[in-house]
C-alpha cells in the first residue's frame, strides 16, 4: 500500500510540473511573438521615419530636398523660356554681338537708297516691287533678296604678289521680273531677267553692254502674281538676235535700262545687309531668350 501510495504521489507530481511547464511556456509565447515580430518604438518607427523624411519633403512648408529623390543633383539649364543656356550658347552670343557691330560699321546705307525715274518702292519681306506709269501703260519690276549674292571664289595670290589689301564688295544681284501692262488689255508682257556674272560691275572704260539679259518673255493674264506654265514661254537663248534686241529697247524705253540695272544693284545690296543685321539681332535675341 505505502509503495502504491508513493508511486501515486510521484506521478502527480510530474503531472504538476508538466503543466506548470507548459502554462509557463505558453504564458511567454504572445510575449516572445510580440518582441519578434512586432516593431517597437525604439526601433521600427525612427527607421521607418528616416526612409520617408530621405524620400518625402514632408508636411513642414520649409522645403526640405530629399536625399533620395530622383530630380537631385540636376543642374538648372533653363530659365523662364523654357530653353536650354549652355556655355556653347554663351560663345555663340558673344560672337553674334562683335559681328553685329562690325556689320554695322561697314554698312552703306542706313536708309535704302532712291531709285531715279520716278519708281515707286514696296516692301514685302525679302520682296521688293518697284513700279511707275507711262502713259497709260503700267510697269513693275518685282524681285527678291534671297539667294541673291553670287557665290565667291577666292583664289590664292601667286607666288611673289601681294595679297589684296581690300576684300572684293558683296552686291545682291537678284533675277527680277519685269511687267507691262495696257490698260485696254487684259494680258501684260511678262520678261525674266537676270544679271549674267560676267558683266556686273562692268567700268566706265570698257565697252558699253548690257549688264542684264532677257532669260524669257511670254504673255500672263493682268494681275497674275504666278507664272502660268500653259501660257507660250519663249526662251532667248536661240532667239534671233534682231528679234532680242528689239525687246531690250522695248524695255530700255520704260525705264529698265543699265541704270535703272545699276541702281536695283545698289537698292538690293542695301536691303539685303539691312535684312542680314537684323536676321543677327533676331539670332541673338532667340539664343539669348529674349
Amino acid at each position: 500500500m505505502l509503495k502504491s501510495l508513493t508511486r501515486a504521489v510521484s506521478a502527480a507530481a510530474r503531472i504538476s510540473s508538466s503543466a506548470a511547464a507548459s502554462s509557463s511556456s505558453r504564458g511567454l509565447e504572445p510575449v516572445l511573438r510580440s518582441a519578434l515580430c512586432t516593431p517597437s518604438s525604439a526601433t521600427a518607427r525612427p527607421f521607418t521615419r528616416s526612409i520617408w523624411m530621405l524620400c518625402n519633403n514632408g508636411s513642414s512648408s520649409e522645403h526640405r530636398p530629399g536625399l533620395l529623390n530622383s530630380r537631385r543633383g540636376i543642374p538648372s539649364v533653363s530659365c523662364g523660356c523654357g530653353g536650354l543656356h549652355t556655355e556653347g550658347d554663351k560663345a555663340f552670343e558673344e560672337f553674334l554681338s562683335d559681328e553685329i557691330k562690325e556689320e554695322k560699321k561697314i554698312q552703306k546705307h542706313k536708309a535704302l537708297p532712291k531709285m531715279s525715274g520716278g519708281w515707286e518702292l514696296e516692301l514685302t519681306g525679302t520682296e521688293a516691287k518697284l513700279s511707275r506709269k507711262i502713259a497709260g501703260e503700267t510697269v513693275s519690276v518685282t524681285f527678291n533678296i534671297n539667294n541673291s549674292i553670287p557665290p565667291s571664289f577666292e583664289e590664292e595670290p601667286e607666288e611673289g604678289q601681294k595679297q589684296p589689301e581690300k576684300e572684293p564688295e558683296i552686291m545682291s544681284t537678284p533675277n527680277f521680273v519685269v511687267e507691262v501692262s495696257k490698260q485696254a488689255a487684259n494680258q501684260s508682257l511678262v520678261f525674266d531677267c537676270h544679271f549674267p556674272e560676267d558683266e556686273v560691275g562692268h567700268g566706265e572704260e570698257e565697252e558699253e553692254s548690257d549688264i542684264f539679259s532677257i532669260r524669257e518673255v511670254s504673255f500672263q493674264p493682268t494681275g497674275d502674281k504666278d507664272w502660268k506654265d500653259t501660257s507660250y514661254t519663249l526662251n532667248t537663248d536661240s532667239l534671233d538676235w534682231a528679234l532680242y534686241d528689239h525687246l531690250m529697247d522695248f524695255l530700255a524705253d520704260r525705264g529698265v535700262d543699265n541704270t535703272f540695272a545699276d541702281e536695283l544693284v545698289e537698292l538690293s545690296t542695301a536691303l539685303e545687309h539691312q535684312e542680314y543685321i537684323k536676321f543677327l539681332e533676331d539670332l541673338s535675341g532667340f539664343v539669348k531668350c529674349q
